[in-house]
């Protein structure tokens, strides 16, 4: 079994089971609150599903696309989650899990995944249905256009608000079983760089 986070729209936590599928998922599409709804996210899930975090296998997490401030939150508490079971930590595309979503749903063919990602700008993905081992194709993206400019669709076009966690730990799950491990670089895609910078250190006056 996976806990699974995602906070690169709303915030959402699930455990899943490989053969079982997703046990309990939480979530909201509040765009404002993640560090405040994170904790109590996990311990819902958790026991919702009846797991001990200590029967988890291993604690997956959504990458991003997003911006800074909420999708390092969620990488953040799922990384801190997987050092504090000694568990692996998994990292996935969270537009992936946006695209096997709606393929496991029934959509067909080409299919553009678009997510707000602020400052008039969305991030968008283009995919070509699932593979032999169920997983996403991937034909282009993630990447970041201005709302005006996003492409034209080759076939159907999807505005998420939120990325299911439950799909993120599926998403994991399969391609686990597939021996297809890591899915994601352990890098968040932010896509443009944060308002703050470090600094670069006290000035030294002379």
């Amino acid at each position: 079994m996976l806990l699974a986070i995602d906070t690169s729209t709303g915030t959402s936590v699930a455990v899943v089971d490989r053969d079982g599928g997703i046990l309990a998922e939480t979530g909201t599409d509040d765009t404002m609150r993640h560090a405040e709804v994170i904790g109590g996210f996990i311990a819902g899930a958790l026991a919702a599903a009846g797991v001990d975090r200590l029967g988890l296998s291993g604690v997956a997490a959504g990458m991003g696309p997003g911006p800074y401030t909420g999708l390092r939150v969620g990488i953040a508490a799922a990384h801190a989650f997987a050092l504090g079971i000694d568990r692996p930590f998994v990292p996935v595309v969270s537009h992936d899990a946006i695209a096997w979503t709606r393929y496991t749903a029934g959509d067909a063919g080409p299919l553009q995944v678009v997510t707000d990602a602020r400052r008039r700008e969305f991030a968008v993905s283009e995919y070509d249905g699932l593979d032999d081992d169920g997983l996403p194709v991937r034909a282009a993206g993630p990447g970041l256009v201005p709302r005006d400019d996003v492409p034209a669709t080759r076939g159907i076009r999807f505005d998420a608000s939120i990325v299911s966690a439950g799909a993120i730990g599926m998403l994991a799950e399969l391609a686990f079983a597939a021996g297809r491990l890591p899915l994601a670089a352990d890098a968040p895609l932010y896509l443009r760089a944060p308002d703050v910078t470090p600094s670069a250190g006290r000035k030294v006056l002379r």
